[in-house]
Order: structure tokens, then sequence, then C-alpha cells
């Protein structure tokens, strides 16, 4: 698999997809990055700690977030991506559900869309995608933690996803999936979609973990969003032993450190 300039053996190895939020209202890092300068010498810092994929992020999606209009989003993100392509060789994903920021992100340069509503919110971003040729990353994600029978409810969610996906005429070898940690699921389920993962596999794509400083690390912690670090890493670790190809993160260096250590052992 070759996004960007860079290949990713993605049956061999995890990679660190590394975020970086220009937005006001993130969770965990809300403001910090905003401006661009402070954010370019962010993304210096995660490529030079071992980040494979920077993810640009323009409205924050934590539970209970103010949706922004699709012209502010494009405002925030655009001169980053700009920034970060001419200063950067690093493969750049964009964080949005929304099809035109797709189509000005991709327009700006970015390598794939990361869609947290798996091309179910906006018509238009399969075809965006599909006529781009970018890699999309494609979530499962519920309005409602609604289920029959959750694992079951899941697949057939993603099934969905991929259909859209075929239909616009996406490359089989461009998409990625993400089970959706902490989007539409209690507790439970978070913990349960963790521990299963390798379900997912039935789908034959590969996955991309993304639980990092989320909430089921505070709840079963009992911590806030500062010290969820360790919590992240055990998250990472599961994510190497049940096969994961990316895992998307805040704190690049010391996943790309437990993720070494992690494959050094089941390569032994």
């Amino acid at each position: 698999m070759k996004i960007g300039n860079r290949e990713f053996c993605i049956k061999e190895h995890t990679y660190v997809m590394g975020i970086l939020n220009v937005t006001p209202d993130s969770f965990s890092d809300g403001g910090c990055w905003k401006e661009k300068d402070k954010a370019l010498r962010h993304v210096e810092q995660m490529i030079s700690e071992g980040m494979d994929i920077l993810d640009i992020g323009g409205e924050s999606t934590r539970p209970g977030y103010t949706r922004i209009s699709t012209e502010e989003e494009i405002e925030r993100v655009v001169p980053v991506i700009e920034a970060v392509k001419a200063h950067f060789d690093v493969p750049v994903s964009l964080d949005t559900y929304k099809s035109e920021v797709a189509r000005a992100g991709i327009a700006a340069g970015v390598n794939m869309i990361n869609d947290i509503w798996g091309l179910k919110a906006d018509k238009d971003m399969a075809e965006v995608i599909a006529k781009s040729n970018a890699f999309c990353c494609l979530m499962h994600n519920r309005k409602e933690a609604d289920y029959r029978s959750f694992l079951e409810d899941v697949k057939e969610d993603l099934a969905e996803t991929i259909r859209l996906a075929k239909k616009a005429g996406i490359a089989e070898d461009k998409i990625i999936l993400d089970p959706g940690v902490g989007f539409g699921k209690t507790y439970e389920q978070n913990l349960q979609i963790i521990n299963c993962l390798e379900e997912l596999k039935v789908f034959g794509y590969p996955l991309l973990l993304g639980c990092s400083r989320k909430s089921v690390i505070g709840l079963t912690l009992d911590l806030p969003v500062s010290e969820r670090e360790e919590g992240t890493l055990a998250t990472t670790v599961l994510a190497v032993t049940k096969g994961c190809s990316f895992v998307r993160v805040h704190d690049v260096e010391k996943n790309v450190r437990a993720i070494r250590m992690t494959e050094a052992i089941l390569g032994s």
C-alpha cells in the first residue's frame, strides 16, 4: 500500500497516525495547535518521533460537539494542509465527514479522507473520494447505541459502508476500516469492540484503531484526559497483537516504542 510517497507494509507492521486538531474545542488538545506556526512545529516533532501519517481535523467530534459550517472548517484546515505539504514529506489524512471539505482538502494535497460517519453523513462523500483516487478510512458510527446483537450489527453497518464505497467506485486497495471506539457505543461496547477487533478482519481491509485519551480509558482508570497515556499504550499493544495496521494517537513517541517492543516479542 502506497499512501503519498510512503510505502506501508500493512501485513507486517502497525503504523502510527498522529493527530493534529486545529480546533478550539477538541476534548484533549483543543486550542493547542490552531495557530499555523505552532501546528507546524508540532508536526515536525511528531515526524521526529516516528509518525507515519498525519491526521488533520478542523471540527471537534467529541460528545456534544458544536457543528461548524463547511466554510469555517475549510478555512481552518486548508492553510494548515498547504503549509504541511510545503514543509514536510509526510502522508496527510483529513478528518472530515463533509464532501465539500474533503474536496477542498484533496485539492490542497491530502492523501486520505478519514470519515467518522463511514460515507453515511454526506451523500456526495463517496463520489468525491472515488474521483480523487484518495485513500479513505471509514469508521463505524451510529446516532444511538441501540443494537440487537452488537458485533453482528457493527458488521452489518460496516458492510453497508463498504457497499457505498464500492458503488461509488472507490478502489478496494484504498479502503481502511475503523471500529469507531467512542462513537455510537456504550462504555461496555467500546471495551468489547476493542477486544474483538479480529472479528472485523472478515472484510479483508486494513484496520485502524483510535482509542487515544478517549473516555473508555478515562472511565476504566478513573483518570482525566491528561493522564490517559498508559491506557492508550495498552490499547496500542492490543492493536498490534490483533493485527491492526494503524493506530491513531496523540502521543507519538511512546506509542511507536510500544509497537516496536510488542512486534519484537511477537516476532521472536
